[in-house]
């Protein structure tokens, strides 16, 4: 059989099936990804944590560590009337970039697995 636009192998058990099918009909295992399940970019997570910290981390679907962290942050400025925010603000300005990153390339990883 030809495999085409129409028909595709099935993930798990290698047989053919039509491309829209969301689950294959011999094995029945999930065919379409979920899409927080995706490749992520290391460079745009970097990015979106340089220009404002914890957006890296809401792109690559830590939703949780990426409000925790934009709270911190406007913590931060508020410290800086207390000339404590001078210091922490950078500090965890460059854990989120770093765990942004660190973090995309882990998940490209599993997925590759």
């Amino acid at each position: 059989m030809e495999i085409g636009a129409e028909k595709v192998y099935c993930f798990s058990c290698g047989e053919v099936i039509k491309a829209e099918a969301e689950i294959c009909p011999h094995c029945g295992v999930r065919q379409k990804t979920n899409p927080l399940c995706q490749m992520k970019n290391p460079g745009v997570a970097a990015i979106a944590s340089f220009f404002f910290a914890g957006l890296g981390q809401i792109y690559n679907g830590e939703i949780g560590k990426g409000l925790i962290l934009i709270i911190v942050q406007t913590v931060n400025v508020f410290l800086m009337l207390l000339f404590i925010g001078f210091l922490t603000y950078p500090i965890v300005w460059i854990y989120g970039i770093y765990d942004a990153y660190t973090t995309a390339e882990k998940i490209n990883v599993e997925m590759i697995r």
